[in-house]
């Protein structure tokens, strides 16, 4: 079994020590044993790199079961197989969440017509609204932050929810555009959009 060197050392003096009480032998052994499992483990960097433990999703209820093990546990024991490797795991990936829903879909920028008193440049998420900015207004079913997939908006890249609108309830949504003219031409549209949970 391996112990690291100076564990090793203390150890064998305490068993030294305790060598002349019969009764903790027994005790002293099992310590020692322990001792020697706890520094394999530091040895091969699963509590030495940053303390977290990464999980893997499994295949079938991604939980990281792996044949009757724990993730935590296959990831010791691969740990444990190659030693010499001194690079952390990368985080795990875990299986996004998307959910279509039908939305109707119309467009608004930031002047006097589209949101009246509130066009002061700034969103009710508190963003500062820069040119080229790209997100929706939703309601508040979806949180700040949200992340959708409109089509024929931004080019089809992901946006976020980062403003609210009177008018904006239930499955509606408003596009942000830098331009009057722009929001205009994209008029109202019912499509299904892609939203992240």
């Amino acid at each position: 079994m391996f112990c690291a060197g100076g564990l090793r050392k203390v150890i064998v003096i305490f068993l030294i020590r305790a060598i002349r009480n019969v009764k903790s032998v027994y005790i002293i052994a099992f310590l020692a044993a322990t001792a020697c499992v706890l520094a394999a483990i530091v040895k091969t960097g699963h509590a030495a790199t940053d303390g977290k433990a990464t999980v893997q999703p499994g295949p079938a209820a991604g939980l990281g079961a792996v044949s009757g093990r724990t993730a935590a546990t296959a990831e010791i024991i691969a740990r444990s197989q190659s030693p010499t490797d001194s690079k952390p795991l990368a985080e795990p990936t875990l299986p996004h969440r998307w959910r279509t829903v039908q939305m109707r879909v119309t467009a608004y920028c930031s002047c006097p017509k589209c949101c009246g008193e509130y066009s002061d440049g700034m969103t009710a998420s508190g963003h500062r609204i820069q040119p080229g900015d790209s997100f929706v207004a939703a309601d508040k079913e979806y949180p700040f932050g949200t992340v959708m997939v409109i089509p024929g908006y931004n080019g089809g890249g992901a946006v976020k929810v980062l403003d609210r609108g009177g008018a904006i309830t239930g499955p509606r949504l408003d596009v942000f555009f830098d331009s009057h003219q722009r929001a205009l031409e994209w008029g109202v549209r019912n499509i299904l959009v892609q939203v992240h949970n």
